[in-house]
């Protein structure tokens, strides 16, 4: 569809009032080579969830709020803005499904957030990129506690788990997504999915000019905002978005990767778990072979390498170097980080005494909390035969033995092969935004909330916290902004 030069600041997006029998209140009019004419029924651009009354649509005057992202940070802000300002018009664009992090997140459980962390000091000390920014008003806004104590008023009974993940008490990230577009739809939040924001330019009166496509179909749209909140996740959408209204962009990298391990033998261990390791990185820059960054938690062998939390945590906290680096590095494991090499060496020689005519795969020190088919790894790597027995093992042999499991190494090749990162590091940089009120220091009435800041956090329900947070924030500013309007 072509558009005269000129028009675009021209074409508004209009609500108009349907009758009773039609059960959508509001439509969206298109623009055909500068002229705006309504919507059939069967062609409507978007529909609305609730019908406005007409002294709401007539106080509100046609101010409208664009939400571009229909994720965490979107709908709650949406919701957000709408309840403190019933006459706004809201509406939220989305390219793809409404929630679908939420529904896929947590194994399909959904983490809403993390229940171990009330100093917002603390909390703040969990996002690798944010970690200092963070530690002042915006969790005290809108913390952990706040968002478990806002789904369970609207009906979600949460549940903390002992590593302090936070999930409804269903098990079932449906009644998270449910609960959100439920509330949503109630409040009036016009829901637009399948169509994409491309571009987006100043029009008059700080208003701004959206420009609406659709990739399935021919259709184009432009519509016109009195406030515009971008919580488009780490997508390239988003972040062009913002270029074009002055900001500048950290280069997003993944984030929260497992790591792929050349080591042929490593593969027979999947699904193998540890409760507790401490994972040390060392990249191969570090010539000096000095740890570039050490972890302390549980960790899983895949089928081509290493995951679980402590893993999760390095990658997040490694993102840039690791990028840098090409994903190549240096992992160095002690499995049994609560004990102390001599206590092993000991252990092993009572071992050694005790059981002196088994063979030495048969009993591995219970002390060491480690399975079988991992002491039979460990015993290959050092070039001990499984079948000797105790008392042929030598003292230097177990030394190398104990050595082995508080000092051992894996060279990291790659990230794991299904490109499971969930998250990327970059984004808007938080210094061009007020971290009070999500809002643009460059330009009024433009937000950001989510991933498409600078932003992101280790596993545990610290990621959906930061949209949670910055959702709520951006959505009350632009909310008291609106009915101060039309005070």
């Amino acid at each position: 569809m072509s558009l005269k030069s000129g028009l675009a600041s021209f074409f508004l997006l209009q609500f108009e009032s349907l009758s009773s029998s039609t059960s959508t209140a509001t439509v969206a009019r298109r623009c055909s080579f500068g002229h705006l004419r309504p919507v059939p029924p069967s062609k409507r651009a978007y529909t609305c969830a609730a019908t406005p009354s007409p002294q709401s649509a007539e106080k509100s005057n046609g101010v409208l709020l664009v939400v571009v992202g229909g994720g965490a940070a979107g709908v709650y802000g949406a919701i957000r803005a709408k309840s403190l300002a019933p006459h706004l018009n809201v509406l939220v664009v989305e390219k793809g499904k409404l929630l679908s992090k939420v529904k896929i997140s947590g194994g399909g459980r959904c983490n809403v957030t993390n229940g171990h962390c009330p100093d917002t000091k603390i909390l703040a000390e969990h996002y690798p990129r944010g970690h200092r920014e963070l530690r002042g008003s915006f969790f005290n806004t809108h913390g952990p506690g706040d968002t478990m104590s806002w789904f369970t008023d609207h009906g979600v009974a949460l549940k903390i788990e002992e590593d302090g993940r936070v999930f409804p008490i269903t098990n079932n990230s449906s009644s998270i997504v449910d609960c959100l577009l439920s509330e949503a739809r109630e409040r009036g939040v016009c829901l637009q999915t399948g169509k994409t924001v491309t571009s987006v330019s100043a029009g008059v009166q700080g208003k701004f000019i959206l420009k609406v496509e659709k990739r399935s179909v021919e259709f184009l749209e432009y519509l016109e905002a009195d406030y515009l909140l971008i919580a488009s996740g780490g997508s390239r959408q988003g972040y062009e978005l913002a270029v074009q209204l002055g900001h500048s962009i950290v280069d997003g990298v993944p984030s929260l990767f497992t790591f792929k391990i050349k080591d042929p033998l490593l593969s027979e261990l999947s699904g193998v778990t540890f409760l507790k390791v401490e994972a040390s990185l060392i990249l191969e820059s570090d010539k000096k072979n000095i740890p570039h960054l050490t972890q302390l938690g549980p960790m899983l062998v895949t089928h081509w390498g290493l995951s679980g939390p402590v893993i999760l945590r390095l990658s997040a906290w490694g993102a840039r170097d690791l990028f840098r680096a090409g994903y190549k590095a240096l992992l160095m494991v002690d499995f049994v980080p609560d004990l102390h090499i001599e206590d092993m060496k000991s252990i092993l020689s009572r071992q050694k005494q005790k059981f002196a005519k088994q063979k030495v795969l048969n009993s591995c020190p219970s002390e060491f909390g480690i399975v079988k088919r991992f002491w039979k790894y460990m015993l290959d790597r050092e070039g001990l035969n499984c079948d000797t027995l105790w008392a042929s093992v030598s003292n230097n042999s177990l030394n190398s033995v104990a050595y082995l499991l508080k000092h051992c190494a894996f060279e990291v090749v790659g990230k794991g092969q299904y490109k499971d990162e969930f998250v990327t590091a970059g984004g808007v940089p938080l210094s061009e935004i007020s971290l009070k009120t999500m809002e643009s220091k460059m330009r009024p009435n433009l937000f950001f909330a989510g991933e498409v800041l600078n932003v992101d956090g280790v596993t545990g329900g610290f990621n959906f916290q930061n949209a949670w947070s910055g959702g709520y924030i951006a959505g009350t500013t632009i909310g008291e902004l609106a009915a101060k309007a039309v005070c």
